[in-house]
């Protein structure tokens, strides 16, 4: 009985302390915010740096989109389906 008691005693005499190593994570890089442009509609071109096409009317890529001349005003427009009935879209020798 007394070994009892001694050990009740001293099971609750020890205190229990908190590790002081303290765990970080890695730092994650910081996400970039993507800035999203307009495209436009309608661009104006030196035909000097334009391209021509097969059938001779002139064309100019910029991001991936295509611009094609309007014969009428001389801009680029972006490409639309529309423009195959168009005769200011058509080759100037047709």
């Amino acid at each position: 009985m007394a070994f009892l008691a001694v050990a009740v005693v001293a099971g609750c005499s020890k205190k229990t302390t908190p590790s002081t190593t303290v765990t970080t994570e890695p730092a994650k890089p910081a996400k970039k915010a993507t800035v999203k442009t307009a495209v436009p509609k309608v661009i104006t071109v030196n035909d000097k740096v334009a391209k021509r096409s097969v059938d001779g009317r002139y064309y100019y890529d910029l991001e991936g989109r295509r611009y094609w001349r309007n014969n009428r005003d001389g801009k680029y427009y972006l490409f639309h389906k529309s423009m195959f009935d168009n005769p200011d879209f058509k080759s100037p020798g047709n």
